[in-house]
């Protein structure tokens, strides 16, 4: 086989890769079910409401540890929006050259990390409003209440994003993680480099 058809089959096979794992897929979708749930099940019941917020504390708590163990694009460390990565990557959308990336990019790592820290402070604040040590206590509920409106400001803000970079990369981002498949890097694509 001559080395162009041999690289032309290479290229057609690699078409896609398999980035996102069932575990961060089933992840973004739990939240994304609990988070809309919430919003119904709030004006119908308490106990629709506790169940709806547990599901979504026990999927952070396999997320967490899957950032740990689980597959590349998985771990916490392949992705971690470090100041540096953050300013480079700030700084390549201002100029306009920021390349596509299999992985959560900086920013898009800083947004997920920041919905999971509100999603385990909703949470904590949740629990807390069931122990009689915090039963009826304001700033509980106030604060359980602000992580709740944050959380829907940065859901709102997280889809926004998500269709913008797919019209920018021509790559239909949310599809992606329903089917965990991405379109293979190509030469004027980069991975997160530090």
């Amino acid at each position: 086989m001559a080395k162009g058809t041999l690289l032309a089959a290479a290229d057609s096979s690699a078409a896609t890769v398999k980035v996102w794992d069932p575990v961060v897929r089933l992840f973004h979708w739990t939240i994304v079910t609990g988070v809309v749930l919430n919003l119904w099940v709030f004006e119908h019941g308490k106990y629709a409401h506790r169940v709806a917020g547990y599901v979504v504390v026990a999927a952070l708590a396999i997320r967490l540890v899957w950032g740990i163990v689980g597959t590349r694009h998985a771990r916490f460390s392949d992705f971690f929006p470090t100041p540096r990565r953050v300013v480079a990557h700030v700084e390549a959308l201002w100029r306009g050259e920021d390349a596509r990336q299999l992985g959560h990019s900086a920013l898009g790592a800083l947004m997920m990390l920041t919905l999971m820290a509100i999603l385990a402070g909703l949470g904590l604040t949740g629990w807390m409003m069931g122990l009689d040590a915090f039963w009826g206590v304001q700033w509980v509920e106030d604060l359980h209440g602000i992580l709740a409106n944050a959380i829907m400001v940065l859901a709102i803000l997280h889809i926004v994003a998500a269709v913008v970079e797919s019209v920018r990369h021509r790559e239909n981002l949310p599809w992606a993680m329903v089917t965990g498949r991405k379109r293979a890097l190509g030469a004027r694509d980069a991975d997160i480099a530090d």
